[in-house]
């Protein structure tokens, strides 16, 4: 069993399978979160999460004022947007995320006053959010406020949050868990979160709790961040919250992983953590529940990490999204003469790209900088059936089979091997020694499958 403090849990800490890659987190993680200045103007995509775009709500040279609604989620599995700046909207025109989607998107220049983002900041590094008003809302009224704000998860996955704490009598919820694992290498928001606004996320936690009837909350952590442990153990204190520390382990932060880990439950292959009674969120989503429902205010800003060997001074950055991707490098010193490869999140489960006009959104936890050492790999050769990748494997899948699969087209294999299983956290690609880029081949197979079932 596990141990929360003085207490056991059901699990053991860790789960089958998985790998250690080096963490590389030295880059960023004793980088204090600094704010960035208002840019010059925001492109913010209307689609930044999992399900159905919103609808704009606005026009061009419509005058815009901070924090006000510009993108509005109609559908059940959809999230609103809101401007982070006060300006003029100039067009809805295209963009192109490193994921290759090409999306409509919003594009406002910045005019007038402005919020500051310190103010924001320093709102969310406050010690008071009035626990002691919690129970003063109720279930549909925090879902309410939740969907309102345009809340998605903001770990990586960006599935509307509404939607996970709507309550539902025929989905009963024992166990909720707030994922502050943060197993990627490199990154370091959820870290700094987790130390600098501990107060945030156990609130948000509190609230998330409510709304699915939680009779357990645990706040989850890695045992390699001792210092964020500390702080979560002192703000949880008088509380119902409870820390768990699980064992540093790739990909810990998974959710199914995770379930398992800490409370030795199995979700069933094609299923929800919700069939097994467990509900989970990523620390920063529930900071901004706490924002949007003590304070009111939809999420506008997120951290970012900017890190790796490729930057001139890797940070944690407070910042708008729809801001590019650019200005956050240029505010870390730009890059360095070896800096060979860009990626949009971390190298396990990231994209790499290019183009230093691509907007963040609220999926973007981090961009890591890669040098020409870091990304040295051999040349592929053929598969040598070493079954490394079935080993590391957290979904216990054959992924060698599910990237010929792909390679050579057959959709109808890729499904009877459960290629939508998958999901993508690389563990197969970084033990390949014949280095055969698994993942991808993955990604493409299930492009195939998806193609192939609407024909």
């Amino acid at each position: 069993m596990g141990i929360f403090g003085s207490k056991e849990f059901p699990g053991t800490g860790s789960f089958p399978h998985g790998i250690h890659p080096p963490g590389n987190k030295f880059y960023s993680a004793g980088a204090q979160v600094e704010v960035i200045t208002v840019p010059d103007k925001v492109v913010l995509p209307l689609l930044q999460h999992i399900g159905a775009p919103c609808e704009p709500v606005v026009k061009p040279r419509q005058t815009v004022a901070c924090g006000e609604m510009v993108g509005e989620g109609q559908a059940f599995v959809s999230a609103s947007l809101h401007t982070p700046v006060a300006g003029k909207v100039k067009k809805i025109g295209v963009v192109t995320l490193p994921n290759g989607r090409h999306l409509p998107a919003i594009e406002i220049k910045t005019e007038g006053e402005q919020q500051p983002c310190n103010e924001l900041w320093e709102e969310m590094t406050s010690t008071d959010w009035s626990l002691s008003t919690i129970p003063d809302y109720s279930p549909d009224e925090i879902a309410r406020l939740i969907h309102a704000a345009g809340i998605v998860g903001l770990g990586g996955a960006a599935f509307p949050t509404h939607v996970k704490v709507m309550p539902n009598d025929k989905r009963l919820i024992d166990s909720l868990l707030v994922n502050g694992c943060e197993c990627e290498p490199y990154l370091t928001c959820d870290y700094r979160l987790m130390k600098e606004a501990p107060h945030a996320i156990v609130a948000g936690a509190l609230l998330a709790g409510r709304a699915v009837s939680a009779k357990e909350i645990f706040i989850c952590i890695e045992d390699n961040k001792p210092e964020a442990i500390e702080a979560l153990e002192l703000a949880t204190r008088n509380t119902v919250v409870q820390v768990a520390v699980v064992r540093t382990k790739y990909p810990q932060g998974s959710e199914k992983q995770l379930v398992k880990a800490v409370l030795n439950l199995d979700v069933p292959l094609g299923g929800l953590p919700s069939d097994v009674g467990v509900a989970l969120s990523n620390v920063g989503t529930m900071a901004a529940v706490a924002r949007a429902v003590i304070k009111k205010g939809p999420l506008t800003h997120r951290i970012v990490s900017v890190t790796g060997g490729g930057i001139v001074t890797p940070k944690n950055i407070f910042t708008p999204i729809g801001i590019s991707m650019g200005e956050l490098i240029d505010f870390c010193g730009g890059l360095t003469e070896d800096a060979a490869r860009i990626i949009a999140g971390g190298p396990m489960m990231g994209f790499a790209f290019s183009d230093l006009t691509t907007p963040v959104t609220k999926g973007t936890s981090g961009i890591t900088i890669l040098t020409h050492a870091e990304t040295a790999s051999g040349e592929e050769t053929a598969c040598v059936r070493c079954g490394r990748c079935v080993e590391a494997c957290p979904m216990n899948l054959v992924p060698t089979r599910l990237a010929m699969a792909a390679r050579y087209k057959n959709t109808a294999l890729a499904r009877q091997y459960n290629i939508n299983a998958c999901f993508e956290c690389g563990s197969c690609t970084y033990v390949c020694p014949a280095n055969i880029k698994l993942v991808q081949l993955i990604r493409t197979g299930k492009a195939q499958v998806a193609a192939a079932m609407k024909r």
